[in-house]
């Protein structure tokens, strides 16, 4: 199990130490969780741009970026140049597969591994077509937008049907899940089939990252 660390919740003012700390309790990805104020309520497109810029320059530890963005194109354009481990956007967010499949080809030309998200909500088979083109398929546990939220159960279920789906069509895209991720459920995370997890307000908020990150990779 890998962990993919959200910095939506650190502040400006501790960010560059708490980048630190996070690097030495050995997370294996920052996630950076962009938000446009029109797809998600909130608006973040500053400071994570800023965060993502600063990792870049610091740390040789993957960035993880997640687009909970409408104009996909213009956010992939923004990230593009930091040399990303992968850009996930959201199948809700996509108007047609041309689309889809222009935004897949143009990340893996650029030697970025591609992601797609899709919502507690959102029929599991609507990313069919698209896996085998893509590295992982991102299942989000919570309503994406705010932080601190309860794992919705019933989307274990969604990444176990999607497990089974991945084995019976042989194919090797990996499950990510993302939202309200703490020891208490991680066991079953992992049972269902998840090979990354984002965790933000469990890690953030321990005020031991190494020993919160620990509790995560069982």
């Amino acid at each position: 199990m890998e962990i993919s660390t959200s910095v939506l919740s650190i502040k400006k003012e501790d960010a560059v130490r708490k980048f630190y700390d996070l690097e030495v309790a050995k997370t294996d990805y920052f996630h950076i969780d962009v938000m446009d104020g029109n797809f998600v309520e909130n608006n973040n497109q500053e400071i994570m741009i800023e965060y993502a810029t600063t990792l870049k320059h610091i740390t040789n530890i993957g960035i993880d970026v997640h687009l909970m963005c409408n104009n996909i194109e213009h956010y992939i354009d923004e990230y593009i140049d930091l040399e990303p481990d992968s850009i996930t956007f959201h199948i809700e967010a996509i108007n047609n597969k041309k689309q889809a499949i222009d935004i897949i080809n143009d990340l893996k030309s650029n030697n970025i591994k591609v992601g797609i998200a899709i919502n507690p909500d959102t029929e599991l088979e609507s990313i069919f077509e698209y896996l085998p083109f893509i590295h992982k398929i991102l299942i989000m546990t919570v309503v994406p937008g705010k932080g601190g939220q309860k794992l919705i159960e019933s989307t274990v279920d969604k990444i176990k049907r999607l497990k089974k789906h991945l084995y019976e069509k042989n194919l090797e895209t990996i499950i990510e899940a993302d939202g309200g991720i703490n020891k208490d459920n991680i066991s079953i995370l992992k049972e269902a089939g998840v090979d990354i997890v984002v965790a933000g307000s469990y890690i953030i908020n321990s005020g031991n990252y190494k020993e919160a990150i620990l509790n995560l990779k069982i």
